[in-house]
């Protein structure tokens, strides 16, 4: 019996060894996958933020650049205005001519005066073609006759074209910040100012807006004025000159004009001069007659004395 006995009691001490063992080799597991676990949960980028948040953040600007406007040369808001002036044979069927350059460009002529009709006619039109064919308008048109002169300018507003934008966004939301304000407004006196404000803030973004629509309105259709002179047409002016002989042209050409302008009114008060001057001459005259008359009476003579008495001596 007691043999027995400390069998079972060795069987139970190994059991509970072996028990013990495999307890342990359950919580070193678990502790290592805790580990492995947190390790994984560290090197993890946060979701919501955090450390790994720099590198986002440092990204940061190059995403705001990446908004930003492409301001490259064919991005660019450019301005183009031109002036030329060719000579040509017909200034009319010249004229015709450009109008349909200018309108298979997809552009219009704005403006058109004509000067004459001989052959020193000249006309003069001004034309919005779009940007992009504005090189080859200037050359279609050039080719219509002999040109004389051309000068082209351009003007880069993309700076200004940029701000105007950031300051249209700025107002708009001015305006609509004046008007939640107004929504909340509770007595009449900050409703009358919350309007005044809000008026005035609506009228500078209507100026903004205004200044877009013609910085857009010049960038899209640049501008051509165009002079077709017909063969007779003056192509210089005259050099300036001094000296004697050119100061006594001037002064004789201010002499017959001084003269001139003097006959013309001597010209335009003559028939008053003779409607009033004549009966007006005659009423003199007899006024002077009159005056005169009562001079040529002869005077009355005075009575001789008479002598006196002489008396008896």
């Amino acid at each position: 019996m007691d043999g027995r006995a400390g069998r079972r009691h060795g069987v139970l001490v190994a059991a509970t060894i072996l028990v013990a063992a495999l307890a342990l080799a359950g919580c070193g597991s678990g502790d290592s996958g805790a580990r492995d676990a947190a390790g994984s949960a560290a090197e993890a980028p946060p979701a919501n933020g955090g450390v790994a948040d720099k590198d986002s953040a440092a990204g940061a600007p190059e995403a705001a650049g990446a908004g930003a406007p492409d301001l490259r040369i064919d991005q660019r808001a450019i301005i183009y205005t031109g002036t030329m002036r060719v000579q040509v044979d017909d200034v009319d069927a010249a004229a015709r001519d450009v109008a349909a350059v200018v309108t298979r460009a997809g552009g219009f002529i704005g403006g058109d005066q004509r000067r004459s009709a001989n052959a020193d006619a000249v006309a003069e039109l001004q034309l919005r073609v779009p940007a992009a064919k504005f090189a080859g308008v200037v050359e279609e048109i050039a080719k219509l006759g002999e040109p004389q002169s051309r000068e082209i300018s351009t003007q880069d507003v993309t700076e200004e074209t940029v701000d105007l934008d950031a300051r249209i966004i700025s107002q708009r939301a001015r305006v609509d910040s004046a008007r939640r304000l107004l929504a909340r407004a509770s007595s009449i006196t900050d409703l009358v100012s919350l309007e005044n404000e809000l008026g005035r803030r609506e009228a500078d973004l209507a100026s903004l807006e205004a200044k877009k629509r013609r910085l857009a309105d010049l960038t899209a259709l640049s501008t051509i004025t165009v002079s077709l002179a017909g063969p007779a047409a003056k192509t210089a002016e005259e050099k300036a000159e001094t000296g004697f002989l050119v100061g006594l042209k001037g002064g004789w050409r201010a002499f017959v004009a001084s003269l001139t302008i003097l006959l013309t009114v001597l010209g335009a008060l003559l028939p008053w001069l003779v409607t009033l001057g004549v009966p007006l001459a005659v009423l003199l005259l007899l006024l002077r007659r009159r005056r005169k008359a009562p001079a040529q009476v002869a005077p009355v003579s005075a009575p001789l004395p008479v002598p006196a008495a002489r008396s008896a001596p």
